[in-house]
């Protein structure tokens, strides 16, 4: 595995594994990966934005993995290396699914084009099954994509960080007059995800409005739409991640 070579080396050269994870991050820059990279020759083994990207345990590398580490971005270029795991299961949801009548009498027939993530979220939306799960009839489209966050800290257990302007990508901002929904959409049978896809969009609304927050994974599953809805039950506390409630879903 490319990244798991490379990612030996950025611990060997830099004494990683040295470091007591007990009273502080390690923090680790851009620079110093470049550094210990810069001879291997392969994309997926020297680029920085590839090697950081570990989105899901499977992407982690073994040096990390084994040690229970992982990886957070806390500013363009700074990433802290912290102790423990940090990744939530995406439960299958076992129960047969709810039919669900679209609140649109056409047919979208654009929505039958192509396969992603995207589409499956606009369509679930356009047939009002987003605000059928939140339970509120106005809940409209606001924001999409790439956002910084403003500067905020946070705990990760006994560990204090602090962050500044870390991109964020959401799939959907929806609002209504006191909450704000934010969606995280897949397009596959998703096993877990790293903590930081809720958690960073999360601590941006809650600095940048007053209102409640709601935070919802969203994936398409064969013809079933199905969503899960987790929450924080510490603002300021990163592993205070709880799953409140989760539906899947048959359109019609």
């Amino acid at each position: 595995m490319a990244n798991s070579i490379s990612w030996k080396k950025i611990f060997e050269d830099h004494e990683i594994l040295n470091h007591d994870f007990s009273s502080s991050p390690f923090i680790l820059t851009s620079k110093m990966i470049k550094q210990s990279v810069q001879e291997f020759k392969n994309t997926a083994e020297k680029e920085v934005r590839i090697l950081c990207k570990q989105d899901s345990r499977k992407d982690v590398p073994d040096i990390m993995k084994d040690n229970w580490l992982f990886l957070l971005p806390i500013k363009n270029g700074d990433y802290a290396i912290v102790k423990w795991e940090w990744y939530i299961d995406i439960p299958n949801i076992e129960w047969e699914p709810i039919i669900y009548n679209s609140k649109i009498d056409f047919e979208l027939e654009s929505s039958k084009v192509w396969n992603s993530e995207m589409q499956h979220l606009d369509f679930a939306y356009a047939s009002s099954l987003i605000r059928t799960f939140i339970q509120d009839p106005t809940l409209v489209l606001t924001i999409r994509w790439r956002k910084y966050t403003p500067e905020f800290s946070f705990n990760v257990w006994n560990i204090k960080l602090e962050t500044k302007s870390v991109q964020t990508e959401v799939d959907a901002w929806y609002e209504w007059k006191d909450k704000i929904v934010l969606i995280e959409a897949k397009n596959s049978k998703t096993s877990d995800t790293i903590i930081r896809q809720l958690f960073y969009p999360y601590k941006q609304w809650k600095t940048n409005t007053s209102k409640d927050v709601i935070l919802l994974f969203f994936e398409k599953r064969w013809n079933e739409y199905c969503i899960w809805q987790y929450e924080f039950e510490d603002e300021n506390n990163y592993n205070s991640v709880i799953l409140v409630k989760t539906w899947k879903y048959k359109i019609l």
